[in-house]
């Protein structure tokens, strides 16, 4: 059985980068556009991995995973942080907020892919 993968991005383009890339590899993806909706998403959905951008409009990807951490139901599953937010001292914050792991656009498609096997 294909492993879920919630996919938080509001880049048209990366969406369907990231969901296609997914799809290549056997993992079931389901996208969301609009942060808001990540958390119950999450919730009806159970993914076995979070890919989430941290530049998103109305909510911080920061925000985000630090409430998938602190949710009983949420906290144990993985999240990979995917952004452009690459100024000195980003990664230690995105990974203190709780996610395991942080890629960097752009990105390379092969480093992607092996961070979500490596997780999901």
């Amino acid at each position: 059985m294909s492993k879920r993968v919630l996919v938080v991005e509001d880049n048209e383009l990366n969406l369907k980068l990231f969901c296609d890339l997914l799809r290549v590899h056997d993992y079931l993806p389901e996208p969301v556009r609009d942060g808001r909706e990540a958390v119950d998403r999450a919730r009806s959905f159970c993914p076995d991995l979070v890919i989430m951008d941290i530049q998103l409009p109305h909510v911080s990807g920061l925000d985000l995973i630090e409430t998938l951490k602190k949710d009983e139901t949420l906290r144990d599953i993985p999240i990979m942080a995917v952004t452009a937010f690459a100024a000195k001292g980003d990664e230690e914050r995105i990974r203190a907020a709780g996610a395991e792991a942080y890629v960097s656009k752009p990105m390379s498609v092969t480093r992607f892919v092996q961070q979500v096997q490596a997780l999901a």
